[in-house]
């Protein structure tokens, strides 16, 4: 038999914020979900406030953020979708707590922002920026003086995940030398040498690229003193996140010629929408390249991320499947072809898989398979049982002791 969703599809409500790609929209009409609201901005804490209680189905990129008022005010909310690579603006321990599987797509515009880090070399070694900014005011800067081809030159990379191997591939084929830098034994692609101390490389980069992550370990990690041992006249790449590189302390380098140029796309404090202002302390600076946050914003990086995570959030409301989430434990299962499914989200606590069979088989209801998935704090098991479950068995297995999130497919 077709697996259903614990509600009727035309009941299922879908909220998409921030102008999710309509990719997204379109597999989950055809998926049979038609209630998908698509709104073209983030919301306030206020206003996601006023419209979670009714919603199951939550799409956000960058700006929205989940926070535990949020979360915890999401009764119906099944799971989460960052149209996006990170998911720092979702309170995942919130998340994880309240049994709300969230989904993003990691993988879906490597290629997009790894693109933009060669057009950036390019541009600053070639000082693009000074000679387009004299040609807007009239002057003519043709002098091929400190102007040089990447061909030959050593790009060191600062995190060597699948954006930053993607660049080593891309550089290496442009004539590049390729080094790298990681917190974690990394497999070199090509010829791209790893380096074991992070202050070699910057000794040794005539571009340094960073791609790292956020967080507190991670902030200010290009700072004022590491600024220092950076080669003279190299340029500076920044796509990964806004607070990784002190930008006062990126200014002074610029000014006195430590750097010959810097390009960024990500800042410590963004706008949250297009109207509003917004200010740097890199702006009006030579040979400086700023861009609002574009790395990933291409028509087809959109458009793949459209489609990953609404994949990954219709898996999980038609099967249960939760490979791919950060707060449920990930479970790989195929469509029941026969028998109902109940999915089971508790406590990470001892007794809890002891009294869910018990319910079941105390009703007589023989259990076909089962999954169980753990981490540190909740435990996902999934029953696929011969007879449909009856109202009474879903309310016994709510008030197992430590349960958070019960729902049945049938």
């Amino acid at each position: 038999m077709q697996s259903k969703t614990t509600f009727p599809k035309d009941k299922i409500n879908v909220l998409l914020l921030e102008g999710v790609h309509p990719s997204a929209i379109k597999l989950f009409n055809e998926a049979g979900y038609q209630r998908v609201e698509s709104v073209s901005k983030a919301l306030t804490e206020t206003e996601l406030l006023s419209k979670i209680s009714n919603t199951h189905i939550l799409g956000i990129r960058s700006k929205t953020q989940l926070t535990k008022n949020v979360l915890d005010a999401a009764q119906k909310l099944i799971a989460a979708g960052c149209f996006c690579i990170g998911t720092n603006q979702v309170n995942m321990s919130s998340a994880t707590n309240n049994g709300v599987a969230v989904f993003n797509s990691p993988f879906s515009n490597t290629r997009s922002v790894a693109e933009l880090v060669i057009a950036y070399s390019i541009m600053l070694l070639r000082r693009i920026p000074e000679k387009n900014d004299g040609a807007h005011k009239g002057l003519w800067l043709k002098d091929a003086s400190s102007s040089f081809e990447v061909r030959g030159k050593t790009i060191g990379i600062i995190g060597y995940g699948h954006i930053g191997s993607q660049v080593s591939v891309m550089a290496e084929s442009l004539g590049m030398k390729v080094i790298f830098y990681d917190v974690e034994p990394k497999l070199s692609l090509g010829n791209a040498t790893p380096i074991k101390q992070l202050d070699d490389l910057l000794k040794k980069s005539d571009i340094i690229t960073l791609h790292v992550p956020g967080g507190k370990e991670t902030a200010n990690f290009l700072n004022a003193q590491r600024m220092s041992k950076i080669k003279k006249g190299a340029a500076l790449i920044n796509l990964s996140r806004g607070e990784v590189v002190d930008l006062e302390a990126a200014s002074k380098a610029l000014i006195n010629k430590q750097i010959s140029g810097m390009a960024v796309d990500v800042f410590p404090e963004e706008p949250e929408s297009n109207q509003q202002k917004f200010i740097s302390v890199l702006q009006n600076l030579p040979n400086v390249i700023l861009t609002p946050h574009i790395g990933g914003s291409t028509v087809e990086a959109q458009e793949n991320i459209g489609i990953d995570v609404a994949t990954k959030l219709i898996n999980y409301l038609n099967t249960g499947s939760s490979v791919g989430s950060l707060s449920v434990p990930p479970l790989n299962l195929p469509m029941q072809q026969s028998g109902y499914r109940i999915l089971h989200i508790h406590k990470n606590q001892p007794g809890v898989l002891s009294e869910i069979n018990s319910v079941v088989s105390g009703k007589e209801v023989n259990i076909l398979s089962q999954y169980l998935n753990t981490n540190a704090h909740i435990g996902y098991v999934v029953l696929d049982i011969e007879k449909r479950p009856t109202n009474k068995i879903m309310e016994e297995l709510k008030n197992v002791s430590g349960t958070i999130r019960v729902r049945s497919l049938v």
